[in-house]
């Protein structure tokens, strides 16, 4: 059976944990995130924004912040690398918000696997987004609003082939 390029694109998506440090390009980026801001939304309301990182010196001071709300032991980089990263958060005030952040998550990823990049989700943007530090650093780049971080977007080159797991059995049940 042959499968179309987006289903192919679903198919072989993978969370990269090791990325080279050549940056991605401006315009590449700017591709990925608009694949994100097209992500289905309730009621059409787009709650999420997206936040690119591509400052290493900011991503550094995010990383070690991921890192210590995670627990991790120092020095542990929780952004494998990454030399991009798109922070998607959405605001609170409306009744889909997680929802529609995580669709925008997901297109965020297949369209870095689309365009020959890899990606992954990491976690902890919510309580680092609620620190008084990391809500100025917001503020300071013009974001207004209840918003609640979802998720961090780590993008770049790979440097690593990653491997699908196989797939669990029993996970579809069919009602005809």
């Amino acid at each position: 059976m042959t499968k179309n390029a987006a289903l192919e694109n679903f198919m072989t998506r993978r969370s990269i944990r090791a990325f080279k440090s050549d940056p991605v390009d401006h315009d590449t980026l700017q591709e990925i995130i608009e694949a994100g801001l097209y992500a289905p939304s309730g009621m059409g309301k787009q709650a999420p924004i997206i936040v690119a990182i591509t400052n290493p010196d900011i991503i550094k001071r995010l990383a070690e912040a991921n890192r210590a709300v995670g627990n991790f032991p120092e020095g542990m980089n929780p952004f494998y690398g990454a030399p991009a990263v798109l922070v998607v958060l959405a605001n609170r005030d409306v009744a889909t918000y997680v929802y529609d952040g995580a669709c925008a998550m997901e297109n965020l990823q297949l369209a870095a696997n689309a365009l020959g990049l890899g990606s992954i989700w990491i976690h902890r943007a919510r309580e680092v987004f609620d620190m008084p530090e990391w809500k100025q650093w917001l503020a300071d780049l013009g974001v207004e609003g209840n918003y609640e971080g979802i998720g961090n977007c780590c993008v770049g080159y790979t440097d690593a082939e990653p491997k699908a797991a196989d797939r669990k059995d029993g996970r579809v049940f069919w009602a005809e």
